[in-house]
């Protein structure tokens, strides 16, 4: 990105930690309420892959609002729809709760979906809520601090603030996998949306205007092959967008409550709520840690690139130990290794997208970013969750590890070649 706007380091810090508060919280809460989430089929009258669409139905809203999103904040400047978004947001657990007491009342039967519950419904209309509102909240913060950094300090706020993100959403993994455990849902549901209602607060009251917008052209999702049409290295930072949140985001978090249940793995009085809450906080909590790490390191190497190497190799061993030694101790090495790889290729990809981005497309850019990572996070629990019933764990988890690595040919090898990408490069514009 090029601008003739420079901010000193003070101001870009006093910008960047508004944005981070906001997301820390928005992270905290979404973790409160998805140890829960997987398990809700002994709650209500829904099948397998209804379950399924209630997980991915926030991922597929947000899939069809990026674009949009992206457009507005274009235009408008960032800070009033990312405030609007949190507290969107804060509409869904108090759904959840609606939903955990709304009659059981079979609506109809749909091929494939088996009965259909009027919870459900619910429940996937307060999916939908989230999801539109974590657009504006995603590609605002992406935009934010993008265009207040230059390529030689991109990586370490980048890294911030998908640290932050990643910290809050380990502490709510923790909470509500706990307060599920010892209370029950409703307490779990209750304080996230208490918790996203604080996120939207601290966004009012210290989040400035300065990406104060530009005339542009609306962009709809139907219309993404022409905003990547001559920029190809957008396209394969989305598909290693897309991986990491396929694999992440949407199998690992689909399936780990079962795995634990499935195989009986207990952490003294938690069972599979509480172990698969434990268990992700860990992944999560080592993810964020490593990308604010790699944020730094990655703006003093001359390729943001090479980050992705050793990252992509480490998710793969980390699914293929799952995937053949289902035990708690080679589960919380797996996962270790998969948040290594996760916290080094997400920052580098980010930052790599914000180097290459005109500061009047930051909103559509990244809005586009973030279509291939909600295309992977819809399409994963859809996808993982009837896998597993199909051909068991070890397969499912095996042919993770084997998309992951495809991403070294994928992703890696046209991002090295690329000689826009290296920071020298960048810096020298």
């Amino acid at each position: 990105m090029t601008d003739d706007d420079t901010y000193s380091p003070g101001e870009i810090r006093t910008v960047a930690l508004a944005v981070i508060g906001g997301i820390f919280f928005g992270g905290v809460a979404t973790g409160v309420a998805f140890p829960t989430l997987p398990l809700l089929d002994e709650r209500l009258i829904i099948s397998t892959l209804m379950l399924s669409v209630i997980l991915s139905a926030n991922r597929i809203a947000r899939l069809f609002m990026n674009t949009p999103a992206g457009t507005i904040i274009d235009r408008v400047g960032a800070r009033t729809p990312m405030i609007v978004g949190l507290f969107t947001q804060a509409l869904a657990p108090f759904g959840y709760i609606l939903g955990l007491y709304t009659p059981e009342i079979v609506v109809g039967t749909l091929p494939w979906f088996g009965q259909v519950s009027l919870p459900g419904l619910v429940f996937v209309l307060s999916r939908l809520f989230w999801g539109i509102g974590s657009a504006f909240v995603f590609i605002g913060a992406f935009a934010t601090v993008t265009f207040v950094t230059t390529s030689n300090n991109r990586g370490r706020w980048v890294g911030y603030l998908r640290g932050g993100q990643s910290l809050g959403f380990p502490t709510g993994l923790i909470l509500g996998g706990v307060l599920t455990d010892v209370a029950s849902m409703e307490i779990a549901f209750l304080a996230a949306g208490i918790l996203a209602l604080i996120a939207g607060t601290v966004a009012t009251l210290v989040l400035p205007d300065v990406h104060g917008g530009a005339d542009t052209k609306s962009a709809k999702l139907r219309e993404l092959p022409t905003l990547l049409r001559g920029r190809p290295a957008v396209l394969v930072i989305g598909f290693g967008n897309f991986t990491l949140q396929f694999l992440w985001g949407g199998v690992i978090l689909a399936t780990l409550a079962r795995f634990a249940n499935d195989f009986g793995l207990e952490i003294s009085l938690l069972e599979a709520a509480g172990v698969s809450g434990v268990v992700m906080a860990v992944g999560v909590l080592t993810s964020g840690t490593t990308t604010v790490i790699m944020g730094r390191v990655s703006d003093r190497v001359n390729d943001r690139t090479l980050l992705t190497l050793p990252a992509f190799c480490a998710m793969s061993v980390g699914f293929l130990i799952i995937a053949y030694v289902p035990t708690l101790e080679a589960l919380f090495a797996a996962i270790f290794l998969i948040g290594l790889g996760m916290g080094a290729a997400a920052p580098a990809l980010m930052a790599i997208l914000g180097d290459l981005t005109p500061g009047d497309e930051l909103g559509r850019m990244g809005g586009v970013y973030n279509v291939m990572g909600d295309i992977g996070l819809s399409l994963g629990p859809l996808v993982a969750l009837p896998a597993v019933d199909a051909i068991g764990f070890q397969w499912t988890y095996a042919l993770c590890a084997a998309l992951v690595f495809s991403c070294l040919l994928v992703v890696s090898v046209p991002l090295l070649r690329n000689p826009k990408v290296t920071t020298s490069t960048v810096n020298a514009d």
